[in-house]
């Protein structure tokens, strides 16, 4: 009974889980506050298209590197967001057969928003932890991605 305990505690407490519940927290007041706003139709899956948007404009091919979304998922998203008046698609200066995609005013304006909203949550973390703790954090957080970002056979332990 008590190794159960102990391993649940454990699963509560791993890299996994404690991402997840700081990527829904994260996402619950980020997509909470675009529908206070008049934002409601936005998605998560517009939104990892709109965190990795130039002002101005990106390729699709760029947007499914950035966001390691397949570029099926990013179209989709593309289609969705033109359709809602977040973003459109224009010829690439210098490569007419190239698209770019480019916020609208509306686009612009949420992405303004996103990013009071993040700067808010950021300030909450902060406060919370301490200006060098949360520093620490991030940089041990952006650290832990980047080391799980290589391919396991790149990983001289196996």
């Amino acid at each position: 009974m008590t190794t159960r305990a102990t391993r649940d505690g454990q699963r509560e407490r791993s890299l996994g889980v404690l991402a997840a519940r700081l990527l829904f927290a994260f996402q619950d007041e980020l997509y909470s506050r675009f529908e206070e706003a008049g934002h409601g139709d936005v998605t998560r899956p517009h939104g990892a298209l709109l965190a990795h948007l130039d002002a101005e404009g990106t390729r699709a091919t760029e947007l499914a590197r950035r966001s390691g979304r397949p570029k099926q998922v990013i179209g989709r998203a593309i289609d969705e967001l033109e359709e809602l008046g977040y973003v459109e698609r224009r010829p690439e200066p210098g490569d007419r057969r190239a698209k770019l995609v480019v916020p609208t005013e509306l686009g612009r304006e949420l992405i303004c928003l996103s990013d009071e909203i993040i700067r808010d949550i950021e300030q909450r973390a902060t406060a919370a932890l301490g200006e060098p703790a949360y520093d620490n954090f991030k940089q041990a957080l952006a650290a832990v991605v980047d080391a799980l970002a290589q391919p396991a056979s790149d990983d001289p332990r196996r």
